[in-house]
């Protein structure tokens, strides 16, 4: 085989074909499954993505009503489930550890071919793991889940055992489906290559939680909230600004890795954020947060200005989420909660028209080696 250019981290490089998900990051423009993510992320339940991501096309409301109900019915958890995410939280593991070890105990009693069917059980336990480990770690009770709630109505009611406010199941819906997909990022590249040497898919999102557990990956909202706290608390974003540019720290929240321009799903999360905010102080972090940002891209503009670094999506979802009032310890395991589906789908589409994932590597390593006998070296 002759030599092929090196891409690292095969930037430019297209494995797969796929209906799910459309990155134009020139444009600054995402589609999912054909749908702008601006218009999908402002009708769709995150039932509706899922089934769309599933099947190519939106659901009638016969067939939305029985989607709903079949992942309603397979929110529970076993006991041996329930008896690891115990001794995880006695333990002290991080949320992502605990939530690997679920799903992966999660399998018992569970047939492991890759179907329909074991994509959406994995879509309806994963909210359930990490409401069930959140209230372990708290020292709490797990709340079981509830069928005639839907599944973001659901997940937090598991994390908070209270009636969910609709203003924010209808934030943290629009957040979910905004981060369903995203094309071959790292997690959903795992979870393809998986599933391409014929695994389960059990195996397969095990495979992409540990991808995620990556902070290079999912781990930028937490570190976003800790340093727009910190910037309310002293009122001057723009001295955090200079000081952190100054020292030629990276600013989290801005640039990406795919698009040029601003993240479309950052001026979807945005909108939200804003209509939810209503109270004093929501509305005070959130004047904090627009001057944060106006100044940070002024800033970026004149320091780094051969680099395009716009806000991306972690920037609008640590506060989204810290609005909603999910946890900052969770903020990755919820973005884990939607992207299941992405996962799941993207297993499905590589199982139906598999080839192994076995890229190639050019070897840089010494040659014309000869061997000493090891009392000579």
């Amino acid at each position: 085989m002759s030599l092929q250019e090196v891409r690292p981290g095969l930037e430019g490089v297209a494995v797969a074909e796929t209906r799910l998900s459309n990155i134009d990051g020139d444009a600054g423009e995402l589609v999912i499954a054909g749908f702008p993510v601006e218009e999908l992320a402002a009708n769709a339940t995150y039932e509706e993505s899922v089934f769309l991501l599933f099947e190519g096309r939106l659901p009638t409301e016969t067939e939305l009503s029985s989607f709903q109900s079949t992942l309603a019915a397979q929110r529970t958890l076993s006991d041996p489930v329930h008896t690891v995410l115990k001794d995880a939280a006695n333990e002290g593991v991080t949320v992502m550890d605990a939530l690997r070890m679920g799903i992966a105990v999660a399998t018992i009693g569970h047939d492991l071919t890759v179907s329909k069917a074991q994509a959406k059980r994995l879509v309806s336990v994963v909210p359930t793991i990490v409401a069930a480990y959140w209230r372990y770690r708290m020292g709490k009770a797990a709340v079981a889940p509830r069928e005639d709630l839907g599944h973001t109505a659901n997940y937090l009611y598991m994390l908070s055992g209270e009636e969910p406010d609709p203003a924010a199941v209808r934030a943290l819906e629009t957040y979910l489906t905004t981060v369903i997909d995203h094309g071959l990022n790292a997690s959903t590249f795992v979870a393809r290559a998986i599933v391409s040497t014929e695994s389960d898919l059990f195996s397969a999102v095990t495979g992409a939680v540990g991808s995620l557990t990556g902070p290079l990956h999912g781990g930028a909202p937490g570190p976003v909230l800790d340093m727009l706290q910190q910037v309310h608390e002293t009122g001057d974003p723009a001295a955090f600004i200079s000081e952190r540019l100054a020292a030629d720290e990276r600013l989290m929240g801005f640039g990406h890795r795919v698009y040029q321009t601003r993240d479309p799903r950052a001026a979807v999360l945005e909108r939200a954020t804003r209509r939810l905010t209503s109270d004093d102080d929501d509305s005070t972090f959130f004047n904090t947060v627009e001057r944060f940002e106006d100044v940070a891209l002024r800033e970026l503009a004149e320091h780094k200005p051969d680099r395009a670094l716009k806000t991306n999506v972690e920037f609008y979802t640590a506060v989204l989420l810290h609005t909603i009032g999910i946890p900052r310890v969770l903020f990755t395991a919820t973005f884990a909660v939607s992207r299941v589906g992405g996962w799941t789908a993207h297993c499905l589409e590589q199982h139906d028209a598999n080839k192994i994932i076995r890229p190639a590597s050019q070897y840089v390593g010494a040659t014309d080696r000869t061997w000493t006998p090891i009392s000579e070296r």
